[in-house]
């Protein structure tokens, strides 16, 4: 056999110039306390938006998340890639530095100087986010979120009073969504998030309810997303404070389907406010039951699983007031889409369409309701499930308490199959 030419040859590098997150070559090597060396992009993912507070290595859990640069290897594996050019290794180009608080600091002076300094200034932040979290912790640091969060609100409220100067109206429309877009992508901290809520009185949801209402898709997206992140972190008193025009809005996102993520955001932020009751009510008013059993019927339970769970996680809450069981009723298709995701989804899946029919049998079982459970399958469902192994103990248990609760009308009816009789709950 013949020797391979050098440019053929494959050159392993050595084992401690790869990072042993990506176990790719380190670009941008850096240590941390623990005194393991990583690539940067790697620890800091690892760290901040991953949220770990251990080394990956040694699973030590760190003091501090602190890291420092390692110059000299970094220049060891730049002198290592150059001497293996020939042999097709790219030579690692040297990384920009982090910015530091004194750089921001003049750039956020300078966007005071004009409308233009403004966007500019958004250009540059947004670019520095960009690189790497450390930038993204020192932007926080020196004031970009308080400063983006007062961009937004301005813009907003220049364009809310229909300016004359169409072209600075435009202007503002642009600012807003470039720093709704930063806060996005800075995954700021709770400190921060907690600052946005409690901002002017609340000033800052308020503006971002009137972007739900009147802006672009892409600025309800990022709008709905970041007040997801906000309400992660709120109290019960800033929960129960939201206005009906903030659940109308809300509701709008998941009807007009503006992406997944969108989607996603809108349900987990109702799931976390309606851990109020008054906001169910305030939720079920503003139509979200119609809605929701609507893009059930729409979204196909395997390719969507995690939507579908939600879906049944929020019904599951609004089912706990009656103005919500009505509705559910009231839909044509409510409790036969409720039933149909049993077993097909997940077992939180599972256990939530059951908890629905717990409550609609329970509160709102009139004879009309409870013959309509048993001639569309529901009851034949529910009986099934209890054969099913790896059904879900919870679940189990809330369907033999409906086949209990409705036992005399249900146990032998015409509709109920003769082979699942036996398994009906005495």
């Amino acid at each position: 056999m013949a020797e391979l030419d050098d440019q053929d040859q494959v050159v392993d590098p050595p084992p401690y110039f790869l990072c042993p997150i990506s176990l790719q070559i380190m670009k941008d090597p850096v240590t941390i306390a623990s005194g393991i060396t990583y690539d940067r992009e790697s620890i800091e993912k690892w760290l901040f938006s991953d949220k770990h507070k251990t080394c990956p290595v040694s699973h030590i859990v760190l003091s501090d998340f602190d890291v420092t640069p390692n110059h000299t290897l970094r220049r060891v594996i730049q002198a290592w890639c150059t001497v293996n050019a020939s042999k097709g290794v790219e030579r690692i180009p040297t990384p920009k530095p982090p910015v530091d608080r004194e750089q921001v600091v003049r750039i956020l002076a300078d966007a005071k100087l004009s409308p233009f300094s403004q966007k500019n200034c958004l250009c540059r932040l947004r670019s520095i986010a960009a690189a790497n979290e450390s930038n993204k912790r020192c932007m926080e640091s020196a004031g970009v979120v308080e400063f983006l969060a007062g961009v937004v609100c301005n813009s907003t409220t220049n364009m809310e009073y229909g300016l004359e100067d169409y072209a600075f109206d435009d202007m503002s429309a642009n600012s807003a969504d470039e720093a709704l877009i930063i806060l996005h992508k800075l995954q700021i901290s709770e400190s921060s998030l907690k600052f946005l809520l409690s901002n002017n009185g609340g000033i800052f949801i308020s503006t971002l309810t009137k972007i739900l209402q009147n802006r672009s898709y892409s600025s309800r997206s990022y709008s709905v997303m970041l007040l997801n992140s906000m309400f992660e972190v709120a109290d019960q008193i800033q929960i129960q404070n939201l206005t009906a025009d903030f659940f109308i809005e809300i509701i709008q996102i998941l009807k007009d389907q503006i992406s997944k993520q969108a989607s996603k955001s809108a349900l987990k932020l109702l799931i976390a406010v309606s851990s109020s009751f008054r906001n169910r009510v305030k939720a079920v008013q503003a139509g979200a039951v119609p809605v929701l059993i609507d893009l059930l019927l729409d979204l196909d339970s395997s390719e969507n699983k995690r939507l579908c769970e939600m879906i049944l996680v929020l019904l599951d809450q609004l089912c706990g007031c009656a103005d919500g069981r009505a509705e559910l009723l009231n839909h044509a298709a409510g409790i036969a889409v409720v039933s149909k995701k049993i077993l097909r989804i997940s077992t939180v899946g599972s256990e939530k369409a059951v908890g629905i029919l717990w409550s609609i049998a329970r509160f709102s079982g009139s004879q009309s309701v409870v013959q309509e459970m048993v001639r569309i399958g529901v009851v034949t469902k529910l009986c099934f499930l209890l054969q099913v192994v790896g059904a879900g103990v919870k679940a189990k248990e809330k369907a033999k308490e409906i086949l209990k609760l409705h036992g005399r009308t249900w146990r032998n009816s015409s509709c109920l199959p003769s082979t699942l009789r036996s398994a009906y709950p005495q």
